[in-house]
């Protein structure tokens, strides 16, 4: 990325979920200015983090204050990868993919946030819970954990209605190919449900030295996931794909927009915060 295309603000290190809004904002709108598709994953990044505010303020979560702290440490977690990637600086291999891939104007929208769910939700969500309750006390996360997992693995289906209207003919995925169809519409998101729970269970208790080898040896896992999104096998599928993208609306700006201006039903303390 040019010196002159990079943000003049910093991401990442936010300190609370009222910052990491504020440094979403900036994204966003950065991205409508520069007509950049990393805005694809903020505009819906930010309506998961406004709905787990809400769910904080009306006590959705066991216990408020500390699903702030997994949420601030969650999203720095991506904030951070962003910094680092816009100045040259190592990051993930599932990050690297997702941001590199959003130069890529042969991908659907769709591919694109479903990159940025895939490091975030396959990776950095067992991260920051083992960081958040390191040792044993990862236990008593498991509530509050399955509780943001289920805002965030309903994202896809909350937001086809935008997705209809970016890319009018996204069901012709459903009629060319029902299997690859639901791959990389979901991208094995149940297992993946699970698995994050799992890989925070057996990262929370190990030593330092290795967690940072267990994280490599699943950041090359999740690549590979991230990579079957981005580029599903089968000439057929990769046909429709084409077909579909000759509907799909390319104003990168009036997408943005049109992804951060959803409407989300309010979370409550009795409720669910996304119909499932």
């Amino acid at each position: 990325m040019s010196a002159a295309n990079k943000p003049g603000f910093a991401l990442g290190n936010a300190a609370s979920i009222d910052e990491v809004i504020d440094q979403m904002n900036l994204l966003i709108e950065w991205s409508i200015r520069n007509q950049s598709r990393l805005g694809y994953f903020a505009a819906l990044y930010r309506l998961v983090t406004i709905q787990v505010k809400q769910g904080i303020r009306t006590g959705f979560f066991e216990n408020g204050p500390r699903m702030e702290r997994l949420d601030v440490i969650f999203a720095n977690r991506y904030l951070d990868a962003l910094q680092a990637y816009m100045h040259g600086q190592p990051v993930s291999e599932s990050w690297r993919l997702a941001f590199t891939q959003a130069d890529n104007p042969r991908l659907l929208v769709l591919q694109h946030l479903l990159l940025g769910m895939n490091a975030h939700i396959n990776l950095d969500l067992g991260i920051a819970s083992a960081q958040t309750c390191p040792g044993k006390a990862i236990a008593d996360l498991r509530h509050d954990f399955l509780a943001i997992n289920r805002i965030l693995s309903s994202l896809v289906d909350e937001v086809r209605t935008d997705i209809d209207r970016i890319s009018p003919w996204i069901g012709l995925l459903d009629h060319v190919s029902p299997a690859a169809s639901k791959a990389i519409i979901n991208f094995s998101m149940e297992k993946a449900r699970g698995a994050a729970w799992e890989f925070a269970l057996s990262l929370a208790p190990l030593p330092e030295e290795q967690k940072t080898v267990y994280c490599h040896e699943k950041d090359k896992q999740v690549t590979g996931i991230g990579t079957l999104v981005y580029q599903p096998p089968g000439f057929l599928f990769q046909t429709g794909l084409f077909f579909i993208r000759l509907r799909e609306s390319t104003d990168i700006g009036k997408n943005i927009r049109l992804l951060q201006e959803r409407n989300l039903p309010p979370v409550s303390d009795t409720g669910q915060p996304f119909s499932m």
